[in-house]
């Protein structure tokens, strides 16, 4: 085992790790305001780890529930532009998150490629499965408010979601391409550790490039902040 492997196995053993905390956490009365944060933030640390454990608890864990002659609710304070915005990023990364991961798992199943090349593939189809889950998850956060119809919901996810979800793309693909071409020479494959953690630091790339987009978009109140 090469020392990038045993690196690789420690990395995503600290990503469900993590993950498990916080789904812990979430479930024994953390739950968040958003139902679709409870899934946001444990899909953050699979990729970003102790990173990802340490802002949920400063920045995105809830309140405890609390009773308050009626039904359990939360009481928030006000969060910094900056951690509304870094929240924002959460959200729409954990969608691409499962969508990359569901096209990874696909491709390592099929054999289709586009023009001959397997990186060119794994591009377009992270990408439209990036897409969708991306819009899927803000259409979760939009349409449980009652403000808007399904189709308003929708067309508001596709505006407040599209630069920052191919921002997110970017940033990873960037990296994958720079990673599998630069660091590791030989093809990795998704039934390889190495290829998992490869993965990890991509999304952590995606998401430094979605976080200028996603504060350009909530300043100019085209998304809201979480």
């Amino acid at each position: 085992m090469t020392q990038w492997e045993v690196v690789a196995r420690i990395s995503l053993a600290l990503g469900f790790v993590s993950a498990g905390i916080i789904a812990i956490d979430i479930a024994f009365g953390r739950r968040q305001m958003m139902a679709v944060m409870n899934l946001v933030w444990p899909i953050t640390a699979l990729y970003s780890g102790p990173l990802g454990l340490a802002a949920y608890f400063f920045v995105g864990r809830a309140m405890p529930m609390m009773a308050h002659d009626g039904p359990m609710h939360h009481q928030m304070p006000a969060k910094p532009f900056w951690q509304r915005v870094l929240i924002s990023t959460t959200h729409c990364g954990a969608g691409c998150t499962v969508g990359d991961v569901i096209s990874e798992m696909l491709l390592f199943g099929g054999s289709f490629r586009l023009e001959d090349s397997a990186l060119l593939t794994r591009y377009v189809s992270d990408y439209v499965l990036a897409y969708v889950f991306g819009v899927g998850f803000q259409l979760a956060a939009i349409l449980p408010m009652g403000r808007l119809s399904f189709s308003e919901a929708l067309a508001q996810s596709i505006k407040a979601d599209t630069l920052s979800l191919t921002a997110f793309e970017v940033g990873m693909f960037a990296f994958m391409g720079f990673a599998m071409h630069s660091i590791f020479t030989a093809p990795l494959s998704a039934d390889e550790p190495l290829f998992w953690f490869v993965m990890q630091l991509a999304m952590i790339a995606g998401f430094a490039t979605s976080y200028p987009a996603n504060w350009w978009l909530v300043r100019k109140g085209i998304k809201e902040g979480m």
